[in-house]
């Protein structure tokens, strides 16, 4: 049986010697991540046994718990392109999460079997243009009514990761009972997917950020994921865990950086010395070493509270929100620095940290804003003191 630590180190081999070549191609020379790339990285990736960190082994996944897949995915994080090849990336990393824990037989069986193979790719519609919903899920605009036959949707959405290209779609819709999901498939002439929005973070996202629309968008009633009104609680399921996977690919983004950027002041000289022995590069270098040591810990510290406590526990998910508002901001300073100390080649992305330093932006808001986490976190703590 392969011990964690294997699955790491082969892990770790599989991203530099088949992934890494090919991130380059697609960062510097232009080649597109899409679907025929995703699948020849997740096919050579399927070969090395290292495919499927969050999937049940039923659907050919690796079973691992959430302490497992921290480790796992922070060396798959080593590249912008690592995640996808192992199927761990947003939004089918949540997706699979989803409906692995409350699809009914026949739903697993149509969606989350050919999606946990790495066969298809999936999107969740729940953010809208204003006035409708995005930090704030209260501000739904999107409607569902039922009909004799099933359910008819209506509404836009965007910010639509993966839409394009995408075989199904999760919209979250309001009903007269509250908030509830729906399975839509790409093929329904009621769902329409528009513009690929112009986003920061190009390069790692198959299928883009798009706008999409629901005009008369019929769904039989087996669409409905979960129970009827129960979309919130139900988003509650994919949230801490979707929010921890993030922090893990990127802290391994965050850790490549660094030693590129070890390795780049060790070679360079300035004012008679290598750069690494300035002492200004040598404080920098320790506060890399810090925040990526202090985000491990936060990592592990959730991973193990989902792992005894389940995903919707209310300590899980406050110590998710921490994690996710922490890691992200530590990922940010620590390509930050890597770029700094790379001097002008640090914005050629010849060096790829440019890149990194860009791709990793938008971290900081998607599943949750910094901001908006500090404050649910506030409210959990202040509740606990009274």
């Amino acid at each position: 049986m392969t011990t964690v630590a294997q699955l790491v180190d082969k892990t770790t081999q599989f991203i530099r010697d088949q992934v890494v070549p090919v991130e380059r191609e697609v960062v510097v020379d232009g080649r597109v991540m899409d679907d025929a790339l995703r699948l020849e990285l997740q096919k050579k990736a399927k070969e090395a046994g290292v495919f499927g960190p969050l999937s049940d082994p039923r659907y050919g996944g690796l079973g691992l718990d959430t302490r497992a897949q921290a480790q796992v995915l922070e060396a798959a994080g080593a590249s912008l392109l690592g995640p996808i090849a192992l199927n761990a990336w947003a939004p089918d990393d949540g997706n699979i999460h989803l409906l692995a824990h409350v699809a009914n037989e026949e739903q697993k069986q149509r969606y989350l079997a050919p999606l946990a193979a790495g066969d298809v790719r999936s999107a969740i519609a729940m953010t809208e243009p204003a006035p409708g919903a995005g930090s704030d899920p209260g501000m739904l605009q999107t409607v569902a009514e039922e009909t004799e036959t099933g359910w008819v949707i209506n509404g836009a959405k965007h910010f639509t990761t993966g839409a394009q290209g995408a075989a199904f779609t999760i919209c979250v819709a309001r009903t007269g009972d509250g908030p509830t999901m729906f399975l839509v498939d790409q093929d329904n002439p009621g769902f329409r997917v528009g513009r690929r929005m112009p986003t920061l973070d190009h390069t790692s996202a198959p299928g883009g950020h798009c706008e999409v629309t629901f005009a008369d968008c019929e769904v039989p009633e087996s669409a409905v994921l979960g129970q009827v009104g129960q979309g919130l609680a139900l988003a509650q399921v994919r949230l801490a865990p979707s929010r921890l996977v993030f922090c893990m690919n990127w802290l391994g983004l965050a850790v490549r950086a660094h030693r590129l950027t070890i390795e780049h002041i060790g070679t360079r000289t300035s004012f008679g010395v290598p750069i690494a022995e300035h002492g200004i590069a040598q404080g920098l270098i320790a506060d890399n070493e810090i925040d990526i040591a202090a985000a491990r810990g936060v990592i592990r510290t959730a991973a193990e509270t989902i792992d005894a406590q389940g995903p919707t526990s209310s300590q899980a998910r406050h110590e998710a929100s921490i994690a996710k508002t922490f890691v992200s901001e530590a990922v940010w300073r620590v390509l930050d620095r890597a770029v700094q100390l790379h001097g002008g080649l640090g914005v050629c992305e010849d060096h790829l940290v440019a890149r990194f330093l860009v791709e990793a932006r938008a971290f900081r808001i998607y599943e949750g804003p910094s901001e908006v986490l500090r404050w649910s976190i506030a409210r959990r703590a202040l509740r606990t003191k009274r």
